[in-house]
């Protein structure tokens, strides 16, 4: 992170309150005094900056991170391709996440690290508008590494056809931050 990001987001303040601010922590947003599931009105909120990042890892055979190094992948760059999958999980997660509205995205960072036996990714958000961006975030995390799996799947099997030590873990928001406009 450079210096000018890191003072940009020193103004923003973490945001672990509820988005229903009317509401105490054990009442359901998402639900009528009836039960039924409804979408959460945020016309009244006022327009905030926010971000959220969120990671995950998936674990690999050392063999296969070497090729995803070498790109000798035989799908292709791997890396480049789960960040483009990243990104549009970001763009999409209204549609696939029932009552999550659908927000304006202003920004997306997509930060791999590759170990000897993982690859970790973490997805940062940035929206501004009345509800917070951490689903996006999340699903960001999980489809990027979902594409991971999906382009090393072929050199990832076992001779039955299965994935004994490929795995998906560890999916958390690291971070929320708001700022009022």
């Amino acid at each position: 992170m450079t210096e000018e990001s890191k003072s940009e987001t020193a103004s923003i303040e973490p945001d672990g309150g509820n988005e229903q601010d009317d509401r105490g922590p054990d009442e359901l947003t998402h639900t009528t005094d009836d039960g039924d599931v409804q979408m959460v009105d945020v016309g009244d909120k006022p327009d905030t900056a926010r971000r959220a990042i969120a990671a995950g890892e998936i674990h690999l055979s050392r063999s296969t991170v070497e090729a995803i190094r070498a790109d000798q992948v035989g799908k292709g760059d791997v890396l480049a391709t789960a960040r483009i999958g990243a990104i549009q999980a970001v763009k999409h997660t209204w549609e696939t996440i029932p009552m999550c509205h659908q927000i304006p995205i202003t920004n997306v960072d997509t930060e791999f690290d590759v170990g000897a036996d993982r690859i970790d990714l973490a997805v940062a958000v940035e929206t501004t508008g009345k509800t917070g961006c951490e689903m996006e975030a999340l699903e960001g995390v999980t489809t990027g590494l979902n594409v991971v799996w999906d382009m090393v799947k072929a050199v990832e099997k076992d001779e039955t056809g299965n994935y004994p030590d490929t795995r998906i873990e560890n999916v958390r928001v690291l971070e929320k931050e708001k700022r009022r406009l």
